[in-house]
Parts: structure tokens; sequence; C-alpha cells
């Protein structure tokens, strides 16, 4: 009888000992499978997907770059590069979806140069609204668009404001910021507005491998001073009429050491970007107010 029982218990034993050192590896990969989430919109898969968005609460980033000349040694997508490097690395720190490749914005002003992209002002606020809308109805109910193109200072908050022309559940969320104002290493050039010395650094972070520095001073990137108006007089021709090889700067002052400073200063304002989103619970409520009072303005008290 003992021996009956023991042959069994023995099996028994040999199961836990073989679970025992098997089930934590399995856990452990389980574990760690669920923990890394890529933060690429386009690399998930549909569970992933719907992991992503509860973990990143809703927030998802569209860095908005551009397709246009940058002076004689940057490429075409130096914004588009740029944005999307420091989006995609704030959004490892702080997890946020971030949507494929944008680069549906203004560019009118660079039409005479190759490559340039210049879609029509109806479209791009059409495609982008269209574009916000379904990524509210894919669960973002923040969406953060992380501006990297100067060309874009104008459209984008005008875009948010019109976020405002009819309900939404969602929000709109403008971050413009790209390059600090003061701190890092010294900069060599004054003049420093587009393909210059600190986008040209950047791109030394971001994409090494399509800087051409040595191009850089092959073409000016001096203001030309074509135009001769009163200040605070606006036209759209000023940028070609200061700037016709649209290249303003000297990009063969960049160097990786200001690149470095600056594309970190740039990832952590965009990290910090992210938190305060997350935290805001206070911008769709008072959407949802101002849509409500709108639809009977006289009923607005002073």
């Amino acid at each position: 009888m003992i021996r009956t029982i023991r042959k069994p218990l023995s099996a028994l034993l040999l199961l836990v000992l073989i679970a025992a050192l098997i089930l934590p590896k399995s856990i452990h990969a389980q574990a760690a499978s669920a923990a890394k989430i890529s933060v690429h919109w386009e690399e998930l898969t549909a569970a992933d997907f719907r992991e992503g968005i509860h973990r990143s609460q809703g927030t998802c980033l569209l860095p908005f770059g551009i397709l246009e000349k940058h002076g004689p040694h940057l490429p075409l997508g130096t914004d588009l590069l740029d944005v999307r490097y420091a989006a995609l690395h704030a959004a490892e720190q702080e997890y946020a979806v971030v949507f494929p490749e944008y680069y549906f914005g203004q560019i009118a002003e660079a039409k005479h140069e190759a490559g340039t992209m210049a879609y029509s002002r109806s479209l791009q606020l059409a495609l982008l609204q269209e574009t916000t809308d379904e990524m509210a109805r894919n669960g973002c109910k923040k969406v953060l668009i992380v501006n990297g193109h100067g060309g874009n200072d104008s459209l984008l908050p005008y875009f948010a404001q019109t976020q405002l022309d009819k309900p939404h559940d969602y929000v709109v969320y403008v971050f413009d910021e790209r390059t600090p104002q003061t701190g890092g290493p010294a900069k060599k050039t004054k003049i420093d507005m587009h393909a210059g010395e600190s986008e040209t650094s950047k791109m030394m972070i971001s994409r090494p491998d399509t800087v051409h520095l040595d191009r850089a001073a092959s073409e000016s990137g001096a203001d030309q001073h074509r135009q001769n108006l009163p200040e605070g007089v606006y036209t759209g021709i000023w940028w070609y009429a200061r700037f016709p090889n649209h290249y303003s700067g000297d990009g063969s002052a960049a160097t990786k050491e200001l690149g470095e400073y600056q594309m970190k200063w740039w990832i952590d304002s965009v990290v910090k970007a992210i938190r305060g989103v997350k935290a805001d619970d206070v911008s769709l409520k008072l959407q949802n107010e101002f849509y409500e009072k709108s639809t009977h303005p006289l009923d607005t008290q002073p």
C-alpha cells in the first residue's frame, strides 16, 4: 500500500518541481510583454491598441511635420523626422499612443522648391479635422498635436480655436515649442530660423545619416531684405522676400553638443506636456459648458 502511494506522490512532486521552474519564467515573460507596448500606433495589434489607449488615459500624440526644402544640406522631411523623434522618445517616458507620419500642413511659401508638398488650405483643415475626429472615435479623447514646423504656427492655433464651432467629445491641445531660448552650448550664429545652426544640430541627433554638413555653406541663408514695409504690416510673401533660398541661417555652424542639448530639452518639454494633458480634467467640461451656452446666448448672464 505504501509503495502504491509513493509513486503518485513522486510523480506529483516531479510535476510541482517542473512547474516551479517553468511557471515563473512564463509569468515573467507575460509580465514583460504586458509591460512593454509600442508607442507607435501603426505597430500595435488591435488588442494592444485597446491596452495602449487604456494605459495612456486616452492621450494620443499627433506629431506634425512637413515636406519642404531645408537648405542645401538637410532632408525634405527634417521637421517630420525631428518632431517624431522628440514625440516618440517622450512617449516612451510618459506613455502615449503616437499617430503615424503626418505632413499635411501649411508650406505655401516653399512651393518654388523641389520636393515641397503644399496642400490647399481647405484640404489642410478638412484632413486635420477628419484625423482628430477619427483618433477620438478610436478612444483618443485627448489629442496633443506636437508641432515640428514653423509654418504651422498660425494654422494650428486657428484649428484648435475652430473646435469651438460644434460639440466634440474630445479636446485638441497644441504644443508648439521646439527650441529652448536659453541654456546649453553657446550658439555661433544670430540668424537661425530655418535649416540653420539649431535645426541642423538637432538633425545630427535624430537622423545624422541624412545630414550633409559639407554642403551647408554652398547656398546663402542670409536675410536678403527685399521688402520695405512699416512694422506691423504683414504680407504672405515676407518669407520669400527675406530668404528666397528657403534657408535662414548657417547650418555649417551646427554641433552634436548643441543638438543633444536642444533635443533633450524638446523631449523633456513634450513629456511635461503629456503629463499636463493627462492631468487635465477641466477642458472637456468647459467645452461642454460652452457648447450648451452657445445654443442660447441670450440666456448667458453677465
